[in-house]
Order: structure tokens, then sequence, then C-alpha cells
């Protein structure tokens, strides 16, 4: 559900209460720990039990499993009510929150609430969002800045997605999905790429690219915008920002000519994870670092000293044998990325991949291209559509996925039934081999299974 964005932009200290309803999802969890770190009082609800809610109710929070108008109850005129992009509108909670007056707020409101005050510095582009994000925080910590941040993943450094720093810099993933980074108004952003995504919300390529230049017209006139000049969507999104004025400081991962940092700027530095798009994530973070004025070895350390982000090729361990690797790749140039780097890890090994589509729309535009790019694995499952926020469609399943992918066919299975893929990943790994688990829905929670049976076998 998408809500109107109010007006109002109200610092997190002058909330007294504040109810968020998609609590266990990663937006709204982090949103949740910078308030309660600001001493909001903080409650909240999710349909699934998780690490995530008894890790905030240790933290002070009301975390409830499962949605119920009671648990408004505690609410007063002036408090608030946050409500996740994932929550329908018959929920009862929001019924009960609209029928009572109260003050609903979407996600993006919630986040500027607890950026006012701070410089903030927002990352965007269609994908590795959160790596730069992280590699950008991790990198201004070891600097000595101790930004705030609120990243739509967790550090594995620290095991959060959000903390209150004591500097002034607050870093944030800005996401386009729902238009939530158009509402920042940041010091300064990154633009990774801009790769037509979320046509569900932007309905045309065309205006997914506007939507772009919209949030980059937000920027501070002072600010300055840090682009992937590799990508052609990010370069074009560069070149017309400074036609407008704005400063614009430009990488690339391939060569140092035409660029403010090249490759040459990483000589030395060894990152957590091989591949192009990772050392373009690296390069943005470094450029953003200097150009806040800090000191260009403390951020080549952060960077080196990176460990990764749950769920960004995030290895999940190794039975039998056989390495087992999870992320949150859903989109077609994702997936090409997290292949190269899976490749690079395995070695002499093979590549399995088990793919889970995201979204009906999603699959349905871009069906073709994802099969194309998981033809750079070496066997393939193909599970069916996870759905979220849509309705299903039986004429979009992962069939469509798997049919597309130009490998053998002995090679390729769509696998309808969840149970049945840990079972096929199982039979078809052999010493050596790399599993990888892609997606942005629930196929993540297949690895630990795979590392289990094939535990349990050996």
């Amino acid at each position: 559900m998408r809500l109107p964005v109010p007006e109002e932009r109200v610092p997190a200290g002058e909330l007294r209460r504040v109810h968020l309803i998609g609590l266990g999802g990663a937006g709204l969890s982090g949103i949740a720990r910078l308030m309660l770190a600001r001493g909001v009082e903080v409650s909240g609800s999710d349909g699934v039990d998780s690490p995530t809610l008894a890790a905030l109710r240790a933290l002070g929070a009301t975390a409830h499993h499962g949605h119920d108008a009671r648990h408004l109850d505690h609410l007063r005129d002036g408090d608030v009510v946050v409500v996740s992009t994932a929550v329908h509108e018959d929920n009862p909670e929001y019924r009960e929150a609209v029928r009572r007056g109260l003050r609903i707020w979407p996600r993006s409101t919630a986040l500027v609430s607890v950026m006012l005050g701070r410089t903030v510095v927002a990352v965007a582009g269609t994908h590795g969002k959160t790596t730069t994000t992280s590699l950008l925080t991790v990198a201004l910590q070891e600097a000595g800045a101790d930004p705030a941040y609120a990243i739509g993943g967790d550090l594995a450094a620290t095991g959060v997605n959000a903390a209150d720093g004591s500097g002034p810099l607050f870093v944030a993933e800005a996401d386009e999905s729902d238009g939530a980074f158009l509402h920042y108004r940041p010091h300064a952003a990154i633009v990774t790429n801009v790769d037509a995504d979320h046509l569900d919300t932007w309905g045309t390529p065309e205006a997914y690219a506007a939507a772009f230049d919209d949030f980059v017209a937000t920027l501070d006139p002072d600010g300055f915008l840090v682009v992937v000049a590799d990508d052609p969507g990010a370069a074009a999104l560069g070149t017309r920002h400074e036609a407008a004025g704005g400063r614009v400081l430009r990488v690339s991962a391939r060569s140092d000519d035409g660029v403010d940092l090249g490759p040459a700027a990483l000589d030395g530095v060894r990152l957590w994870s091989p591949g192009e798009h990772y050392r373009a994530d690296a390069l943005a973070a470094l450029a953003t670092g200097l150009e806040l004025g800090h000191d260009r070895d403390a951020l080549r350390r952060g960077l080196a000293a990176y460990t990764g982000t749950k769920r960004r090729m995030e290895r999940k361990g190794e039975a039998a044998g056989v390495r087992v690797y999870d992320s949150y790749a859903h989109h077609p140039t994702e997936i090409v990325g997290d292949l190269e780097a899976a490749r690079a890890i395995a070695g002499e090994g093979r590549v399995l991949v088990a793919f889970q589509p995201h979204l009906v729309s999603r699959t349905r535009i871009f069906a073709g291209e994802m099969g194309a790019a998981l033809g750079a694995a070496d066997e393939v499952v193909v599970l069916d559509v996870y759905l979220a926020r849509e309705p299903a469609d039986p004429a979009v399943t992962g069939a469509l996925v798997a049919d597309a992918v130009p490998l053998p066919d002995d090679r390729v299975v769509f696998e309808a039934d969840r149970d049945r893929v840990v079972a096929t990943l199982v039979e078809r790994a052999r010493p050596g081999d790399l599993v990888l688990t892609l997606g942005a829905g629930d196929v993540t929670a297949l690895g630990p299974q795979v590392l289990a049976r094939l535990g349990a076998d050996a």
C-alpha cells in the first residue's frame, strides 16, 4: 500500500509514541532502532515472528507477532502509526488508525524524522544500494566519523541494519521502489546505476529514469552527486545534473581516464567479494568519503575491513565439500553480477543456482532476461514466483524464467514444489561446487537446509 506523504517533517525527538505496522521488515526495523535510540516509545507488529522482533524487544520495543486493532490501544492523539508498503488496506491496525484519526506516515516520512538535524548522504540506484551504503558506513567509521546509518540489510560486522552514531552524518539507503527517495533532501548522493525496474510503480523505463532526475534535484545546492560512469544510465544522469548546475563526481571500475576515481584508487585494497560491480561500489564510497573531507588511507582501510552484508553474497557455510552462499539478487543485472562473483569464488567448482523470481509484475516483464542471466551458472533450479504486494497470475510462473535459461534441459529444472528444491540441489551438488540461493523472497531459508542435508548425508 502506498500512502500520501504528509508535508510535516517532525524530528524523532519530538515524538512520544510510534507504532510500526510491518515492524520486522528491513526498512521499518531499522527506523525502529533509531527511534528507540532517540528515546521514542516504540511498538509494532509483523505477520511473522523473527529474530528481528526479538532483538527489538530486547531494546525496549513492544513487538507483536500478528496484527490486531487492540495493539493501538496505548496510542493517543498526536502519536504516529508508520505503515510498510507491504501492508494491505484491510490490515486491522491500519483500519483502526484511520478510524481513530491518528497520524499515519509512510516509511519515507519516518526515515526523514530520524534524519532531521544530520547531514544526509543518500545512496540510490537500481542495484548495489545496500552494498554501497554498507561500504560507505564502514569506511566512515574507520575514518572516525561515527555516522548514523540505515541500511536495507544487516552489516556482518555489527549484526544490525541501523544505528544512531554520534557524528553529524547520516548515511541512508534511498529506495526508489515506491518513490521514497524523493523526500529525503540529502546533502550528497550516490547513484550506482539506473536500470529499469519497479515498473509496477513507475510504468515505463523513461518514467523510472526521470524519477532519478527528480531525486538528484532534491540535493542541497552546495552538495554533490557521485555516479558510476560505467553505467550508461548513471552516467547520463550525471551529465544532466551537471548541466543543471550540480556538482558531479564520477568513478569507474574499468578505467582511470576521464573520471575522478578509477581502478588505481583501490590498488592494494582487497575487497570482501570479487566482481566489477563491487569495485564500483567501493569506489563510489571512497569518492564520497573523500569529498566529505575524510582521510584517504583511513577510508581505504575501512573498505578493506568490510565483511559483507546479510543476503548480499553471504556465505552460509560448507558441508560435504559444497559451499553455500545466499544473495538478494532479483533483477537480471543483479543476477549477472552475483554469478560473476560466484564463478570467481567457485574456482574449479561448478555453480548451482536456486533462483526465486520476485513479484508477478517483475517476472512478467523480465522473465526472458532473468533466464538469460542464469545461463552463466552450470545448473539452475527455478522456484515459483514469490508473491509480494500483488495477487498471483496463473500465466506468470517460474516456468517462464526456466524456459529462457540457455542451458541443456537436463541442467535446468522448474520446481513448483518449494519443498523439493533442497532435495534437488543436494542430489546435483558434488564436492567443490558452490550452491547459490538467489532472490528477494524466502529462498534465503533454503541454504541452511541444504547444508544440514549435505552434512547428514556425508
